[in-house]
């Protein structure tokens, strides 16, 4: 039983690392980054937009819907 805590406490502190430190340290890197991968990327894929979400903290790669269907979300830049 401790085993197992000690188990699940060592996989909660990586995945809180992984999440908290590897982001964008600020809503200007996001932005580069995202438009820098919407220049990349508007060779293979049409239609693609970068948008900031201020609610998720993050900037959003995403290609605008065909025939009246939503937008679909490309990649995330979470600062």
């Amino acid at each position: 039983m401790k085993i197992s805590i000690v188990f699940l406490s060592i996989i909660g502190i990586i995945v809180g690392y992984l999440y908290f430190f590897t982001g964008y340290k600020s809503a200007f890197e996001a932005d580069q980054q995202c438009h820098y991968e919407l220049r990349l990327k508007s060779v293979e894929l049409e239609g693609l937009g970068c948008d900031h979400d201020i609610e998720t903290n993050q900037w959003i790669l995403y290609q605008t819907g065909i025939d009246d269907k939503p937008s679909e979300v490309v990649e995330r830049y979470r600062y």
